[in-house]
């Protein structure tokens, strides 16, 4: 079992030892990198590659390691035994399965996703490590020990919004995705919009760059960015002239809205263009 890549998403080969390193030791992937980076997405295409199934758990900063596992509704129990409902005999039906038992119990091994987990408190990831390594759990109320029939193919992701617990570390293999080059966005851009006009893309592809690297920018475009700023350019029918006119009144990319996406970075723009502005009528 071995990931390569899919036909619709550019996987690096240094990002694809990772995930078959990963599968080989039976360790939890965990994927670091730049929001837009595609982290996400990685576990949905392994899960495509691989002809696996997908469970994906959405961490929210509410979120506790309990809800993986399972949870038990004792509040509707006792609401049913107040009226009589027969169901109460049978605690089972009070047991809510997490995507944790989900994944051990899916007669085919599974991908899960465990995404964005620093969003959760600090003891989230220790809370898993035992589940995680050993590949079980204790069902409390019922006395059932849930193990998994096949070891799931783990993907963690984190968007480095906190630090995760060295213990937690030590048993992940871990990856950071770059953020791609011109040649790998050149690739994801044909991936998504085959036969683009080549000039349009490179000339969209240095704006794009260029704006990243603007120096105090809050929030750097993605490539889901870049995306769809080229579906807008190809749309409105933008050529790669426009693209190209970088003088102090067109600073700001056109349809700018798709790449900054807050007033402070837009208002970086209009003060850059000012003083070019100025620079260019002498001072």
């Amino acid at each position: 079992m071995r990931f390569t890549g899919t036909a619709d998403y550019v996987a690096t080969s240094d990002l694809t030892t990772a995930v078959n390193a990963a599968i080989v030791l039976e360790r939890p992937l965990l994927v670091k990198g730049e929001p837009g980076t595609g982290k996400t997405v990685l576990a949905e295409e392994i899960a495509k590659g691989l002809g696996a199934p997908l469970l994906t758990w959405n961490v929210k900063s509410t979120t506790k390691a309990q809800q993986g596992l399972y949870e038990y509704d004792a509040v509707s129990r006792l609401r049913d035994s107040q009226l009589g409902d027969p169901r109460v005999s049978e605690i089972g039906n009070y047991i809510r399965r997490g995507k944790l038992w989900e994944a051990f119990a899916h007669p085919e091994r599974p991908v899960l996703l465990i995404d964005e987990i620093d969003k959760a408190d600090i003891e989230f990831p220790n809370d898993l490590l035992t589940e995680l390594d050993r590949m079980e759990f204790h069902v409390y109320e019922t006395g059932e020990t849930i193990k998994a029939v096949r070891r799931p193919i783990v993907i963690i992701t984190s968007n480095n919004e906190k630090e995760l617990p060295d213990a937690f570390l030590r048993r992940c293999f871990f990856h950071y995705i770059k953020f791609p080059d011109a040649e790998t966005l050149e690739a994801i851009v044909e991936v998504h919009y085959p036969g683009i006009k080549h000039r349009l893309v490179e000339e969209a592809l240095r704006v794009f760059l260029e704006t990243r690297d603007v120096p105090g920018l809050k929030k750097k475009p993605s490539t889901s960015e870049l995306l769809d700023w080229l579906k807008l350019l190809v749309s409105e029918d933008v050529t790669p002239e426009t693209l190209r006119e970088r003088d102090g009144r067109k600073l700001i990319p056109p349809l700018h809205g798709a790449l900054l996406k807050n007033e402070q970075d837009v208002s970086l723009f209009e003060k850059l263009a000012f003083m070019m502005r100025r620079e260019a009528r002498g001072g």
